[in-house]
């Protein structure tokens, strides 16, 4: 099964609306991770940065 980056932030945002306190600094930080992925996603999609390795 393949979950898509848009179902990944869905799920981080679940649990941490019902996260305690010692997992919330935990889901935060990956919920974070998972934001940036999409931005990079989307800047590679529109052509605002170049996929390809810089060597």
């Amino acid at each position: 099964m393949t979950i898509c980056i848009d179902e990944v932030i869905a799920l981080l945002q679940a649990e941490l609306r019902n996260a305690d306190t010692a997992e919330r600094h935990q889901i935060e930080n990956e919920l974070e991770l998972a934001l940036a992925e999409r931005e990079v996603i989307w800047a590679e999609q529109d052509g605002r940065i170049k996929a390809e390795p810089p060597f």
